[in-house]
């Protein structure tokens, strides 16, 4: 999913690389806050969120374990549940500087490389919509130029 989104480049990535601000972007509805959470400076960071939905029977925690970075290109980052080493998911923002007020945003769900069968059973990949994840986009655009 991408769109242009009507902001510099370092303004949309100080947002998204702020774990405070991501349930407001949220177009999925299952972040209910932080629980744990710094800002994403590097490669290994990880931040803890608090979650709810049915496909993990209610409220439950994540740790998001930052697999990519490059200030105003790029962050990467897998998630499992808290305390589980990632199973294979991941959320990619990749971000292209369209000139002083605009901004590329490309937002990727990958989720092909789980491999576990019962989690497969139970979440029913892809867990996020195409239609969620460009809600998503238009909460980014909303925060970044509002």
């Amino acid at each position: 999913m991408e769109r242009v989104i009507d902001a510099p480049v370092d303004t949309v990535f100080d947002v998204l690389s702020n774990p405070q601000r991501h349930q407001k972007l949220d177009g999925s509805g299952f972040i209910r806050g932080v629980e744990h959470a710094d800002r994403i400076q590097q490669v290994g960071d990880v931040f803890t969120m608090n979650m709810d939905g049915p496909h993990m029977g209610g409220e439950y925690k994540t740790d998001n374990h930052v697999t990519g970075y490059a200030k105003d290109k790029l962050l990467a980052w897998q998630t499992a549940p808290a305390g589980t080493e990632p199973p294979g998911w991941e959320w990619v923002w990749e971000l292209e500087s369209q000139g002083p007020d605009a901004t590329l945003v490309r937002h990727t769900y990958e989720w092909s490389k789980v491999t576990d069968k019962d989690l497969l059973q139970q979440v029913k990949f892809p867990l996020v919509s195409a239609d969620q994840l460009e809600d998503t986009l238009g909460r980014l655009a909303a925060e970044t130029t509002g």
